[in-house]
Order: C-alpha cells, then structure tokens, then sequence
C-alpha cells in the first residue's frame, strides 16, 4: 500500500522529524562510482565511509539514549544536518525496490528521539531476527548531498552508525 505524505509525516512525528516535502527531482548519493548494489553499509573505507567507534548491543538498556547520541554526533560531525536541521530521509513511500531511495526532506525538531520513536520508517526489520525490541534502521542524507548517513543493524545484531563522505577522505 503506497504512504500518502500524511501518512509519512504522522509516522515521523513521534521521532521529531518534521516532514516537509517529498523530493521529486532526482536525487545524487554522495559517491560518483559507487560499489555494486550500493548501500552505505556495502561502501569501503575508499569509498569515504567512517564508522563510529561505537556498536551497540540489542538489550542494551540504555540503548536508545547511546543510539540518539551517536547518530546525532555523526550527523553534525559529517555535516549531515544542515543550518536549518534539515535533512533528507529515504523513504519507502510503498514501491519499494532494492537501492533505490525515494527522499522525504525533513527538519528535526527541538525535542526528537529517533531511536525510542516506534516510527515505522525508522524501523528495522531485519532487527526482528534478535529482539521483539525495537531497532532503528534508517539512511539519511544531506542536502547537498554530499554526506550519506546509515544507522543499521549488523548481521551480529549489534546497532551503529556510519557516514559516506568522499569529500573527507585524506588519502591515507
């Protein structure tokens, strides 16, 4: 069933993203020659990825403040959020085809919590595999497109963040 923008802004709401509008133009990720099936996640270090130092646990009690924190840490860092705390988010709006994004700009708001949330959109399903509990999962970008920001959950359950942003790479 295709989201309606309503749909999609009740659903963030919670999170303390404030939807603005669906991005109809095309979209650019930040990588001129990205890997195949590209997704954050699947980019190397060559491909201007920086992971967090930190990983987090599922029953993590304390879970849902360290996520907030990380990603909002990583965000500013990479410079995801822009002067006026937007972004944008991909959103499945109901075609939902493998590595193919359709963005939604967004604007955090004062009061966010986007790991606690229960947004749908934020979700992961693939976290269901190792806990009832909810896991966020979500891939944020720019609006210069220049950073690509992935909050996800591994394949050994833990929950980190990770930015694309070839523009840093030093060459090391």
């Amino acid at each position: 069933m295709a989201l309606t923008d309503a749909d999609v802004a009740a659903d963030l709401a919670p999170a303390g993203l404030i939807f603005l509008n669906r991005v109809r133009e095309k979209v650019t990720p930040p990588l001129p020659n990205p890997p195949p099936y590209y997704t954050p996640a699947s980019c190397r270090w060559e491909h201007g990825r920086f992971d967090s130092d930190r990983a987090f646990q599922p029953d993590d009690p304390d879970l849902v403040a360290k996520v907030n924190a990380d990603w909002f840490r990583m965000a500013t860092e990479f410079g995801v959020l822009d002067e006026r705390r937007e972004l944008l988010l991909a959103v499945s709006f109901g075609e939902v085809r493998y590595n193919e994004y359709t963005f939604a700009r967004v604007r955090l708001a004062d009061e966010w919590d986007l790991a606690g949330s229960g947004s749908t959109l934020l979700g992961s399903g693939f976290g269901e595999l190792f806990t009832e509990r909810y896991l966020p999962e979500f891939t944020m970008l720019s609006t210069d497109h220049k950073a690509m920001l992935c909050v996800t959950v591994w394949g050994s359950g833990t929950i980190s963040t990770l930015v694309i942003r070839p523009d840093r790479l030093t060459g090391d």
